[in-house]
Order: structure tokens, then sequence, then C-alpha cells
């Protein structure tokens, strides 16, 4: 089955910066979209960004300037750069991968972002 790690979540003060990474496998299952999404408590989880197998990437406008997602050369992990955190930024960052051809998602367990004002 697919599999999906996230990791780079931590504590930072408000202007900071974070990268998380997400690494998945088997590497070459038939994924189409890799996305990003933040839930803070008691609000629903929200897409962040994405990026296609490809390479085309998009941002929410909320994070536009600020957070960038990007991928590595193996193909199987992909990163969120996150910059200028402020602490509505604070919450559960989970990677989601998506198949077209099995028609599947698949989400990792999340890694928790704190940010401090």
């Amino acid at each position: 089955q697919v599999q999906l790690v996230e990791s780079g979540g931590g504590a930072v003060q408000a202007g900071g910066s974070l990268r998380l990474s997400c690494t998945y496998s088997p590497r070459d299952f038939a994924i189409n979209i890799m996305g990003w999404y933040h839930q803070a408590p008691g609000k629903r989880r929200e897409l962040v960004a994405s990026l296609t197998s490809d390479g085309d990437a998009n941002h929410a406008d909320s994070v536009k300037g600020r957070f960038a997602i990007s991928g590595n050369d193996a193909k199987d992990t992909v990163y969120l750069q996150m910059a200028s955190l402020q602490p509505e930024d604070t919450g559960v960052y989970y990677c989601r991968a998506y198949s077209d051809f099995w028609k599947a998602e698949f989400w990792g367990q999340g890694t928790q972002v704190t940010v401090a004002s």
C-alpha cells in the first residue's frame, strides 16, 4: 500500500521558517497530485499547496509569497518551505497523494506546527 510520512514540524516564533517533508512509497506508484493541507482545531482541513506529476505547482492565496511546494529528483519526496510564519499558520499539516488512475487518495499522519506571537 502507499505510505506517506511527514516530518519537519515544530515550534517557532512569528516570522520564522520551517521546511516540511513528505516521503512516500512505493516510488513508482501512479500518483498524479501531491498536496499539503492545513487543519487548525475546530476548522476544516484546507489545501495549502499542490504539485502535479508534471511539476506544476499551485498555492493558496493565503500563503502565496510565503510558502513554496517542491519535489525532489527521485520523485519520492515533496517539500513545503514555510517562511514568514504567523500564529494563524498554527495547526497540523497533512500530506496527501492522489492517483487519478486508481481513483484513490492517501494521507500521512500529519506534523504539528506551532507559531508563537
